[in-house]
Formats: C-alpha cells, structure tokens, sequence
C-alpha cells in the first residue's frame, strides 16, 4: 500500500475541486497507453492498490505499469455515535483529488492485445469516469 511520509501538520483544509482541467499531468510521459479521469473525484489508497493488482495481473508480468497518482491529501472522520463539536476527527485514509484530463496509470507492454484488456479491466475500479488514451495514436 501507497503511504506518504509525515508531515508537519497532519490535518490540513478540505480541497475544493474548481471547474478546472489538469494543466500538470495530462500527457503520457513513460507509457505507450495510459488510464485518464474525465471526471472530478478522488482515489483512495485502497482503489490505487485494487487497479494496480487489477493490470499487474492481467498483464502477467510481461509489461510495465507506472502509477501516476499519489495520495498525499488526509480526510479525517469522527467515530460513530460521537456528539457534535470537541474538534476535527482523526485521518481515517488518504486519498488523490483528481481533476478531468489527469493521467492515473501508464502501462507498457509488447502485446498491446494484452494491455489493452488489462485497462478495460481497470476502467471499472474507478468511482469516476475514465478512458484509455494511446500515445501518437500507434495502434
């Protein structure tokens, strides 16, 4: 599992997610095809695992995948039952805000058959909207 190193304060103000495209990381950088978000959301540690193992195994170790986003923002919650008030709650997991346009995962692999199975496989691990996105249109 995906876990950031510690920081200074460890809670920090919830993001607001503006109507704004990704500016940054909108571009295949290390793959031939890639995972990109077309809608607004965010990624836990645990979906980031499950779509990892997910194009990992499908592709059975003949290809590379690499991870482009990481969970470096902490959401906090409160116990159940607990009344109103005594200050914010403590962090429950992390998670990746993610902006329309951003890409997610970068794979490589010689069969692109193969690669191409394994992402359709993990477009369904995500809680948002995603597409396969190929670089200079190859295949």
């Amino acid at each position: 599992m995906i876990n950031p190193t510690p920081r200074y304060f460890r809670k920090v103000n919830r993001k607001l997610l503006r109507n704004t495209y990704e500016n940054k990381s909108f571009k295949l950088k290390f793959g031939s095809m890639g995972i990109q978000a077309i809608e607004y959301g965010f990624l836990t540690v645990r979906q980031i695992e499950a779509v990892r193992r997910t194009i990992t195994s499908r592709l059975k170790r003949k290809g590379k995948v690499w991870i482009r986003a990481f969970p470096d923002y902490p959401r906090t919650s409160k116990p159940k039952e607990v009344r109103m008030g005594r200050g914010k709650g403590n962090i429950s997991h992390w998670v990746c805000y993610i902006k329309p346009g951003r890409i997610l995962f970068e794979a490589e692999c010689k069969e692109v058959d193969r690669l191409k199975e394994a992402l359709t496989f993990a477009l369904r691990k995500f809680p948002f909207f995603t597409q396969i996105i190929m670089r200079n249109n190859k295949f």
